[in-house]
Order: structure tokens, then C-alpha cells, then sequence
């Protein structure tokens, strides 16, 4: 399988030019050259298989020879000594929790993913890499615990001071080793267009730098096995529909993509908070991005998604038939609240703001198709979320043990300003 810019169809690369290069060199992202028909591995997946399994088998069916089996089973084990859990809470709703990793959010499945195939392919090579990546929250935590201690590679995050919730910046800015956190004066849009005007600097060409952002196919990618695995262990129980809390649309292309490779599925919805650009998209036909607003679900505060340009691509730029695979609603802080306190109240069960954006939608996507079953997929855990989560329902909701005292740990970050030239400058003096 080769992969081609968003914005040209020249020079198709490999798999590891892609998650190595991070970007096109014109400044595309990189895209399936085409989209191969894997019905029948789909079909011929058993009902119980393991989250593993499916991922080993699956990267081999879509990448090999480049990676074949038994180096996609090398790859996998490493990642993955955790996995995505299914829980029904009505006959018609059920959560796919994605926040058992070590970040406890749905961007450990990428980032652990492209750190293990970064570190197997880099030590065959013989070489160093210097990962590059932007967050609003949980991308940078997820990064960092995936890529921490890795040999040959340094990893240094963007992250807007004051627009991630305290538990997210302790877990980016308190690891230390290769591991660097860059507190830009701004916005996360501003952290997302320095990252990228990085990676087309001629400057910084010898630093041999790469993301770790959805931007990368390699963080991409295992995406979309969960999708894969949850509708093995449904589909018996007939159609549903993915609900995704979406922001940089990372998530919801994953998905899209299993889709266009013959997964069997319903309709996706994008569930967006008060950053709609893209639900009043499909509902105008324009695409006008903007600057992010801050709200609850941090994570998801992004007013330009980089990953519109592959679902452009992937439906020829027509509103239309965007409308034909997609439906989208913006969720605002209110709603936000509202839905995360009755979700408590009527079923027991504590949604971080990310999976309330989602339930809410799911509702509104209901009310137009009654008969419905959604799946909506639960992006992180409500313990990194503590003081929206009291405001909702009164109660704090706990953490695992063993990140209990990250809150306490000492934080270590490097203050930088909004400008292209700042980043380019901290990373010569850093790594020269």
C-alpha cells in the first residue's frame, strides 16, 4: 500500500517514508494512494476475537509486504498490553471506552502504536528521530507516555498555556528525559500551524523531524482497529452508528477509513462542541474555519481541523457526499453539563465532557431516527476532568492508583511565544 499528498498525487511512499516524513513535503497529509476492498477479511473476522489479534492481522492485510505478519505481531505486543472495553447500558446505547491506556485517553491506541513501529524500524536503520507534535490535551499525554524512554528518539510537545486541564499538563510537562514540553503564549491552532511550518523549514531539515499528531498516518491508522474490533463483538445484534466527539477529526477519519475499506457500518456522527465549523459545513456547504474558542472539553477546542483535508479528499470535497456518510451537531458547555449530570443520574455511569459532547449528539441523531443504536465512543477518563465533572454531579470522580500523585509532580516546561520563528529557533539551540 503507497500513500499520496492531499494535495498532489506525485511520488506515492512507502508506510515508513509516511510516519517518518510526518508531512508531505508539498505540506499535504499523507493518504491511501487508493482504497483496497477488505470485505472479506472483515467478514471473515471471528465474533470474539481478541483487540490483539485483530490489530496484528489487520496491519499485515492492509500494509504487507512491508509489514508482514510477524513483524506486525512484534510491533502490536508492544503497544498494546491494553486494549478498548464495550459496555451496554441500554439497548440501544453502548459505550466503547478508549481510556485504559497509560495516558487514559482514546490517543494512546495511535501513539503507542506509532512509537513501537518508530522504535522497531529505527532500530533496524540504525538511526534518530525527533518527534514534533501539537496538542489541546490529551494528544501531548498520550505522546509523551508512549514515546518516553524510547532510545533514538526525543519527542517535544506544543501546548497552549492555560487551555489544558492541570491533570493533562502534569502528565506532558513531569517525565522529563527525551521527553520536552514547549508552553506556547496562544492557542492550540497556533501550536498546530508552528508544527507545520516546522516541518517545511529548511532550517531545522538535519533535525529529521516527524510528528506524532493525527496528522501522522502512523498514529492514524491503529485508529481505526477499534472500530474494527467493536463491530466483531456486535455485529450479530444488526446496524449501528458511530458516535465520535471530534475536534481535529483525527478520530472520526480513522473510522471513515475502516469504512471506505469495506467495514460494514451505519452512518458516522460527528459530535463537535462550540467549535462547529464542521456541522455548519454539512449544513451550508462552506467550509470556513476559524479560531478555536475554549470550553469543557478542551480536547476537543480546535477551529481548524488539519484532518479535513483528508476527509475532502476521501469525498471529493462535496458537502454532498459528505451528507451521505456523515451527520454533525455542535454540543455547547450548558448542554455539556446537563447531559453529564442526567448520564449519571439515570444510568450510574460518570462521562468525561468529550463523551457527554457525544451522548448528546447521539440523542439529537436518535430523535431524527428513533429506531437507532449508536455506539458512542468514549474518549478519556472523567478523572482528568475532576472539577467539571463536581460541577455536574457533585462528586469527584477517581483515578486509577497509579495516577494518584501525578498532581503533585514537579512541572517542567519551556515558555515560548507564538511565533514560527521561536520554535525553529528553541529547537537549533536544543538539538544542534
Amino acid at each position: 500500500m503507497k500513500f499520496v499528498s492531499t494535495l498532489s498525487s506525485e511520488k506515492p511512499v512507502s508506510f515508513t517514508e509516511a510516519i517518518f516524513t510526518g508531512l508531505a513535503p508539498d505540506g499535504g497529509l499523507y493518504h491511501p494512494e487508493y482504497m483496497p476492498n477488505l470485505s472479506n477479511f472483515f467478514w471473515n473476522l471471528p465474533d470474539g476475537i481478541s483487540f490483539n489479534q485483530l490489530a496484528a492481522d489487520f496491519t499485515s492485510a492492509l500494509l504487507s509486504p512491508e509489514i508482514d505478519i510477524l513483524t506486525a505481531r512484534k510491533i502490536v505486543q508492544d503497544a498494546f498490553p491494553f486494549g478498548p472495553m464495550l459496555k451496554e447500558l441500554s439497548d440501544s446505547i453502548t459505550i466503547l471506552e478508549l481510556f485504559h491506556g497509560p495516558s487514559l485517553a482514546f490517543k494512546d491506541f495511535g501513539a503507542s502504536f506509532l512509537a513501537s513501529a518508530m522504535n522497531h524500524l529505527l532500530e533496524k536503520q540504525g538511526d534518530r528521530s525527533i518527534i514534533l507534535t501539537a496538542t489541546s490535551g490529551d494528544t501531548g499525554s498520550a505522546v509523551a507516555r508512549a514515546f518516553y524512554r524510547r532510545p533514538n528518539i526525543n519527542v517535544v510537545i506544543l501546548y497552549p498555556s492555560g487551555r489544558v486541564s492541570s491533570f493533562q499538563e502534569k502528565q506532558l510537562t513531569t517525565l522529563g528525559g527525551n521527553v520536552f514540553a514547549l508552553e506556547v503564549d496562544g492557542k492550540f491552532d497556533d501550536c498546530q500551524r508552528m508544527v507545520k511550518t516546522a516541518f517545511s523549514n529548511p532550517r531545522l531539515k538535519e533535525l529529521h523531524l516527524t510528528s506524532a499528531n493525527s496528522i501522522n498516518l502512523g498514529r492514524l491508522i491503529p485508529q481505526s482497529f477499534y472500530y474494527i474490533w467493536a463491530w466483531t463483538q456486535m455485529k450479530t445484534k444488526g446496524h449501528f452508528t458511530f458516535v465520535v466527539p471530534s475536534g481535529n477529526f483525527g478520530n472520526l477519519t480513522a473510522g471513515l477509513y475502516a469504512a471506505a475499506w469495506g467495514l460494514p457500518t451505519g452512518f458516522f456522527v460527528a459530535a463537535t462542541n462550540s467549535n462547529d465549523v464542521f456541522p455548519k459545513f454539512l449544513l451550508t456547504g462552506e467550509y470556513r474555519p476559524r479560531l478555536s474558542v475554549s470550553t469543557y472539553s478542551s480536547a476537543m477546542d480546535v477551529g481548524s481541523p488539519s484532518n479535513y483535508e483528508r476527509l475532502k479528499k476521501l469525498f471529493s470535497g462535496s458537502a454532498t457526499v459528505f451528507r451521505r456518510h456523515i451527520r454533525a451537531w455542535s454540543i455547547d458547555d450548558e448542554a455539556t453539563l446537563e447531559t453529564i449530570s442526567r448520564v449519571y443520574r439515570d444510568y450510574g455511569y460518570i462521562c468525561c465532557p468529550h463523551t457527554a459532547v457525544g451522548w448528546r449528539a447521539s440523542e439529537l441523531f436518535k430523535d431524527q431516527s428513533p429506531n437507532s443504536r449508536v455506539l458512542i465512543l468514549s474518549t478519556a477518563h472523567p478523572g482528568k476532568f475532576p472539577d467539571t465533572v463536581k460541577r455536574a454531579t457533585g462528586i469527584v470522580p477517581s483515578f486509577p492508583k497509579s495516577f494518584a500523585d501525578i498532581i503533585h509532580k514537579k512541572k517542567v516546561a519551556y515558555c515560548i511565544s507564538n511565533q514560527d520563528k521561536d520554535l525553529a529557533d528553541w529547537l537549533i539551540q536544543e538539538f544542534t
